[in-house]
């Protein structure tokens, strides 16, 4: 028995701010699934600011009709995360004006496409009629438990949203990226054998210019993943190797982008087969590579890995 819904009107105020605060912490972990430092409480005072090109705290008040502690207390967050930045007036010195800042301009640019399939998707939430307003909160409560809204909004946003990731070749500017992403996750889940720092360390060396590749997932400026095709003594064979996802970004399939990425030029080049080493232990890697196609093989005794115990191939 939910008390809040036994008190009907009289407990109106308090089924709003319960059902906001719900919304709230529903969009926030749509933010953080998709790695947008964000809070959701901060839309509407960035968007004026966004909307007005440069507005004082006066005006914010007036358009919001918000109290000056909450105001301040949003603007004091934004200005942390290095969202906006202040010039004073050049008429008035007293005014200070507040407009986005670089970081803020690109940030809103990254959201808008997401703010428009939570519109979307909070409409259809609350489009349904009702006889009052405590019959239509009913009604949106009641959608609300049923499904949850984060994984609505995220399922179409996956959908609707063009991929903004890159598939890049290998630019010794990325040479440090390719060490760092691929240590990190050495160190994760094993540790830095001195073959992989070898290889990591020189990879212009040991890949490159013995007719390898590099390639990099990359999103605007930051490079968020890794992977390489390592020549075999076989001819035209190459290894699937070195890996590697930020931690912020696993769980995007970035990583299954690469591997794809890897298996259409292979295709592309006439490369007979692509062959890998792993560990079982990472039971939802092996489980991928088997869904791409490669099938287990035997592991030679001389294995340049240390902690494969599986190897894999993939006729191409």
């Amino acid at each position: 028995m939910d008390a809040l819904r036994g008190l009907s009107e009289l407990g109106l105020g308090s089924r709003l701010k319960r059902t906001s605060e719900q919304i709230m912490k529903e969009v926030q972990l749509v933010y953080d699934y998709f790695n947008i430092d964000f809070d959701p409480y901060l839309f509407p005072i960035i968007k004026i600011i966004e909307h007005k090109k440069g507005v004082t705290n006066a005006e914010i008040k007036t358009s919001l009709q918000l109290s000056q502690p909450a105001i301040t207390q949003s603007i004091n967050k934004l200005t942390n995360k290095g969202l906006i930045e202040f010039k004073y007036d050049a008429l008035d010195k007293r005014k200070k004006i507040i407009s986005l800042s670089e970081k803020g301009t690109q940030l809103i640019l990254k959201m808008k496409p997401l703010w428009k399939v939570i519109d979307t998707i909070v409409k259809d939430y609350t489009t349904h009629p009702s006889n009052s307003l405590v019959e239509h909160l009913n009604r949106l409560e009641d959608k609300l438990n049923k499904n949850d809204l984060s994984k609505v909004i995220i399922k179409k946003a996956e959908i609707h949203i063009p991929n903004t990731v890159e598939i890049i070749n290998y630019d010794n500017e990325y040479a440090n990226d390719f060490y760092e992403l691929n240590v990190e996750w050495l160190k994760t889940f094993f540790y830095v054998e001195p073959y992989d720092e070898e290889i990591l360390s020189n990879p212009e060396d040991h890949i490159i210019n013995k007719g390898g590749y590099i390639f990099f997932a990359k999103e605007n400026d930051t490079i968020l993943g890794t992977v390489a095709l390592m020549p075999m003594k076989e001819t035209n064979v190459f290894e699937l190797t070195k890996m590697a996802v930020s931690p912020s970004q696993r769980g995007k399939k970035i990583g299954q982008q690469l591997m794809q990425h890897c298996i259409d030029f292979a295709k592309s080049q006439g490369f007979p087969k692509l062959i890998l080493y792993s560990n079982t232990k990472l039971e939802n890697a092996i489980y991928i590579y088997r869904k791409y196609g490669f099938i287990e093989i035997p592991v030679e005794p001389n294995c340049p890995y240390v902690r494969s115990d599986i190897k894999m191939k993939l006729m191409i």
